[in-house]
């Protein structure tokens, strides 16, 4: 007997997830600061990632730390999650860091999603919704990420063959395999601007703050960085 995919509109067979959550960034557009510790209403952006990752019943939850992983670790270390720490590499590209968090992942899994760790919006719901449209994507198909106006959101969600078969890596967000594979790939069309709200620039943030009615703030250990890393 299958089980029902809370959000997914039938019934399917149960989904082996594993997700990458990646946090190794600079932040240079940000004068130098980790995005993913900005917090609304006290909790941090990749907190709220990672309790709606969980709640969304994500099987394995990888986190990718790189420039500033001795500020992000003690906030994320109370969850069940594996750690991969770059900062002792040479490398911090989207690519190196999507790569070294799928081989983290215990054995093999169903789909791999791969998250930004800046998208401040995205709850349970979201993701939940996301893994439904993977879970019904036509025959063929090994990769979804869903499409606000013809702009690709994120994250993107795959088939865990993938990084078995392909021969070109997995860029950045696993957008070269998009750009190459089209024809295994599903533009899943949604009204929800959620999958496209990040945090890239302080212009970015002003209107995230505008929108939410309320200011995002740093810790105060976080404050002090500033310069580069």
């Amino acid at each position: 007997m299958g089980c029902i995919l809370k959000g997914g509109g039938g019934l399917y067979g149960r989904l082996s997830l594993g997700a990458v959550v990646l946090a190794a960034g600079q932040g240079s557009r940000m004068g130098y600061r980790p995005k993913c510790l900005l917090e609304i209403a006290g909790v941090s952006l990749i907190r709220r990632q990672l309790i709606a990752l969980s709640g969304a019943g994500v099987d394995q939850l990888v986190v990718v730390l790189g420039h500033y992983a001795d500020l992000i670790r003690p906030l994320i270390e109370d969850f069940p999650i594996t750690v991969i720490d770059l900062s002792a590499e040479s490398e911090f590209s989207q690519k190196y860091s999507v790569s070294a968090g799928i081989d983290a992942l215990h054995g093999k899994f169903d789909a791999v999603m791969v998250a930004p760790s800046d998208m401040p919006l995205l709850g349970t719901a979201d993701y939940t919704d996301l893994i439904g449209a993977y879970k019904k994507r036509p025959e063929g198909i090994q990769m979804v990420r869903p499409v606000l106006q013809q702009g690709l959101g994120n994250p993107v969600i795959f088939d865990y063959a993938i990084t078995e078969e392909s021969q070109d890596g997995i860029e950045p967000i696993c957008r070269n395999w998009w750009n190459n594979h089209q024809e295994k790939c599903f533009a899943w069309p949604t009204k929800n601007d959620r999958f496209v709200v990040d945090i890239d620039t302080l212009e970015d943030l002003e209107i995230l703050e505008k929108r939410l009615g309320r200011k995002l703030i740093y810790p105060e250990a976080v404050g002090m960085v500033h310069g580069s890393a």
